[in-house]
């Protein structure tokens, strides 16, 4: 899968079980990112498909959350492994930011369900993903959510991923980016840092650029 030479489409997979349609204004405040910084063209809205849709195999990056329970039916299992397999690329955004709560637990079994137990495994913060675009020589950025949520503080230094023929296949995060996107892009100018710059590198990544 490839999206060079065509606009990038930013796609929402909705699932069965769970919450799938967290941080809804983040999509377009990550597009406004990429139109900023990147002459990528872009559609200037997020597209929502199921996951057990055959449109999926027509979206070269994908975008998974949620806070609640992840446990995919018998098509979705079998579309999101025949998705990666077949070039695909899913970044799954942890909403609770809690490397116990309900969402990590489930989705990480689903993963070692489709993938076996050992599939999943942290990236070195010398990873191509943290210089795909913005350079972030201390690896993953730290969210906000983490320092004053209810994670009581618990900061995660490492980001996952599932690798399928040497290729980053899904990036997972326990970090909240969601969350820490979310705000309306016309309000980035009162931030220090634009802190969306590490879902452009991301999204960057994902398209081979």
């Amino acid at each position: 899968m490839t999206i060079r030479n065509s606009k990038f489409t930013f796609t929402r997979l909705r699932y069965r079980s769970g919450d799938w349609d967290t941080d809804q204004r983040m999509p377009a405040n990550l597009l406004n990112s990429l139109i900023e910084y990147t002459t990528i063209p872009v559609h200037p809205q997020e597209k929502v498909i199921d996951l057990s849709s055959n449109e999926l195999f027509n979206a070269p990056f994908c975008y998974l959350s949620g806070h609640k329970l992840v446990q995919f039916d018998a098509q979705e299992s079998a579309f999101f492994k025949k998705y990666v397999q077949n070039g695909g690329f899913i970044f799954v955004d942890d909403c609770n930011h809690d490397i116990a709560g309900l969402f990590a637990k489930s989705f990480e079994t689903q993963m070692s369900s489709l993938f076996g137990p050992d599939a999943l495994r942290k990236i070195p913060s010398t990873h191509d993903i943290y210089h795909s675009f913005f350079q972030f020589e201390k690896g993953p950025p730290t969210t906000s959510f983490e320092l004053n949520g209810w994670g009581a503080g618990l900061v995660h230094d490492y980001l996952k991923a599932i690798e399928i023929n040497g290729r980053m296949a899904v990036l997972y995060s326990n970090k909240d980016y969601g969350c820490e996107w979310v705000y309306d892009f016309r309000n980035k100018r009162f931030l220090a840092e634009d802190n969306t710059r590490f879902g452009v590198n991301i999204i960057m990544y994902a398209m081979g650029v």
